[in-house]
């Protein structure tokens, strides 16, 4: 079973128990061993670090899916290491809809979504928790774990 994530670039840290006992619970009861996360916000940060303290202790994987090709960085700066991995032919897509090109990816690769989506309406965020649910997804919304 395969799991991604949609939340607000700006999340709250006392959501973090409720996103950990997610977890726990997709590895643990819904044999969720494959994560895709991006990498925008305080919400994936969130997520990326909670995955990778967890695939310390269970048999999973997970990706950072990435919705640019990266730029080569400064050999001096130092940056996260994590898998990364880029959704197939998003080369062919304009800039400015790359990140909704990824993230239509990820919820075609998924059975589960996580979502932490508050009362913004028109966000990014909200916009993939409604075609995750669309979709017929199986949606975990963490706002009502609170």
């Amino acid at each position: 079973m395969t799991c991604t994530f949609f939340g607000h670039r700006s999340s709250p840290n006392e959501i973090e128990p409720a996103l950990r006992s997610t977890l726990f619970d997709l590895i643990e009861n819904h044999q969720v061993t494959l994560f895709y996360v991006g990498n925008h916000g305080s919400f994936d940060a969130m997520v990326r670090r909670i995955l990778h303290e967890l695939s310390t202790q269970y048999p999973i994987t997970y990706y950072v899916v990435l919705a640019y090709m990266p730029i080569k960085k400064d050999e001096n700066s130092q940056t996260e290491a994590f898998d990364t991995i880029l959704p197939e032919g998003i080369e062919t897509v304009p800039i400015r809809a790359a990140i909704m090109y990824r993230n239509r990816w990820m919820i075609r690769q998924s059975d589960y979504v996580v979502s932490y989506v508050t009362n913004h309406i028109g966000s990014g965020a909200a916009q993939f928790k409604a075609l995750s649910e669309k979709w017929d997804k199986m949606v975990i919304e963490l706002r009502e774990s609170l």
